[in-house]
């Protein structure tokens, strides 16, 4: 996968402020605010700074944490895993594997088959309905 490396920049060109904020800082959007935690819809979740397709509608599921959740990404190649111990905690952080962008954090705490929970930011994300 070619990897998308631009100017911070850029990067503020082509995003909003809370995009910015959440994919190029490592932000987080308040539980239960963002467009997508209660999306039902069929269809694919793209990154939003850089479009290459993270998640799938059918991996989604209300994890009740006030963030879309998904139990695996589409692909194991679409998302890279890495050690967060910001904030007094430690956790994984998940980024996209193209742009290198925050999108959220996985959990060992998921329903079956996989057993995990990406947690994502709604504004990291982008969903294209099925067609």
């Amino acid at each position: 996968m070619e990897h998308l490396d631009l100017s911070e920049s850029e990067w503020r060109r082509r995003l909003t402020p809370e995009q910015y904020h959440v994919l190029r800082e490592a932000g987080t959007e308040r539980a239960f605010s963002g467009k997508y935690n209660d999306n039902k819809a069929d269809g694919i979740y793209h990154c939003a700074a850089c479009e290459l397709e993270l998640f799938d509608s059918a991996d989604k599921y209300d994890s009740g944490s006030g963030w879309p959740s998904f139990t695996r990404p589409i692909a194991p190649d679409a998302v890279t895993d890495h050690s967060d111990t910001s904030h007094g905690m430690t956790r994984v952080e998940t980024r996209c594997a193209r742009c290198d962008s925050h999108l959220g954090h996985v959990f060992p705490d998921g329903p079956p088959p996989t057993g995990t929970r990406y947690c994502m930011n709604s504004v990291s994300l982008d969903f294209q309905p099925r067609r």
